[in-house]
């Protein structure tokens, strides 16, 4: 088990909240995924400001399962943080990611709205500052390589 941070999610790196109520604003990061990863890796990969309600946003990410039969499984959520208690697949418990081209992306590769809370609950509001994440469940049969992006739609309340 590996805890990776992408720059934008590190410590030093600011983290925008001087937006009014109801401006929508965009938390993202991205990580180059080098190796395969494996079961419990997390990859930190952007934050969000304290008051902040997240409203949508999207996993994108290379085709990084190339087997006939893929395994790769990775779940986006946030970090306990501050007062925020840790729901590693609280925006996508996505199951097996198959990267074939697909009605959201037409050619090989990921996409993938954020749903979880958001699906079920509403809009999520952060009380504190939160560490938005991946979290793999599984690793790729072949491959396990490429680009990871998070990005994350917000307002602060």
């Amino acid at each position: 088990m590996a805890t990776l941070t992408a720059t934008r999610a590190a410590a030093t790196f600011p983290v925008a909240s001087s937006s009014a109520a109801g401006i929508l604003q965009v938390a993202w990061g991205t990580y180059t995924l080098a190796t395969n990863p494996t079961a419990a890796d997390i990859v930190q990969m952007c934050r969000v400001p304290a008051g902040a309600t997240v409203i949508g946003g999207y996993l994108q990410a290379a085709d990084l399962d190339t087997n006939a039969t893929e395994t790769i499984d990775i779940d986006v959520g946030w970090a306990a943080y501050g007062s925020e208690v840790a729901d590693p697949d609280g925006f996508g418990n996505f199951g097996v990611q198959t990267g074939d081209a697909s009605v959201h992306l037409p050619v090989a590769g990921i996409y993938l709205p954020l749903a979880g809370v958001l699906q079920s609950a509403g809009p999520k509001n952060f009380t504190d500052e939160a560490i938005i994440q991946v979290t793999a469940i599984a690793a790729a049969a072949t491959g396990g390589t490429g680009v990871v992006t998070v990005v994350v739609f917000y307002t602060m309340v």
